[in-house]
């Protein structure tokens, strides 16, 4: 059975984002992450807690180990994945053709492959800050990340731009629009790509829908302000 990625990766994406929405129902938000009242200032306090450093990760012994380590946001809960064995279990069921498309639409995008998601529901908000490592090679940042979003369907609008971090690192960004063809709505998403000894590492910050997009944005500046290679 032949099953073309591209398409089932849109599926993917789809159900997640239905799958956050149920998950955000069911599940309360952290008492101390957003404030009661108006939603402007429940949206200032959600951007004021996100801002706010909850520790860092990358480092041996954290949630996550990776290439680089940078601070996450105050309440976010970061886990590490294995994608490469994620995708050895699911390709071999009996209907290993679509389950192992599904999880390498889920798992991998372009050069890279999910090594860590950071759950921003914790902190009052749908939506996550994920992190993408890649193999060592000659590809620089921009290329990098160029082919990051082109791997993402129905993308619009890319606008990049380079940046460098407190800490004096150097990498590229982008700004760009999803369009969802199941929910008929676009919303905004934003992405990152350092180049490391071991490997491209790219941060992508997704979210519900454009609302919430803006307001984990702290948590997404935090993360590049506080980014260094380990």
């Amino acid at each position: 059975m032949q099953v073309r990625v591209g398409s089932v990766r849109g599926r993917v994406v789809q159900a997640v984002m239905l799958a956050a929405v149920l998950g955000g129902c069911s599940q309360s938000p952290d008492p101390e992450a957003k404030a009661s009242g108006s939603p402007s200032a429940s949206d200032a306090a959600a951007k004021s807690t996100a801002a706010a450093s909850g520790g860092s990760i990358g480092a041996a012994g954290s949630a996550c180990q990776l290439p680089v380590s940078f601070d996450i946001a105050r309440h976010w809960k970061a886990k590490a994945v294995d994608a490469e064995k994620e995708m050895a279990k699911t390709s071999g069921g009996s209907d290993g053709d679509v389950t192992g498309a599904l999880a390498d639409a889920f798992l991998r995008q372009g050069p890279v492959t999910t090594a860590c998601e950071i759950d921003a529901k914790p902190a009052g908000a749908i939506g996550f800050l994920r992190v993408w490592t890649g193999k060592p090679g000659d590809a620089d940042a921009r290329t990098v990340l160029r082919q990051f979003v082109a791997a993402e369907d129905n993308v619009s609008k890319e606008k990049y731009r380079s940046f460098t971090t407190g800490g004096g690192l150097a990498g590229v960004e982008v700004e760009y629009l999803y369009t969802s063809k199941l929910l008929e709505e676009t919303k905004k998403e934003s992405a990152l790509a350092v180049a490391t000894p071991a490997g491209p590492v790219v941060l992508h910050l997704g979210g519900l829908d454009t609302k919430e997009h803006e307001a984990m944005l702290p948590a997404y500046e935090l993360a590049k302000r506080t980014l260094r290679v380990l």
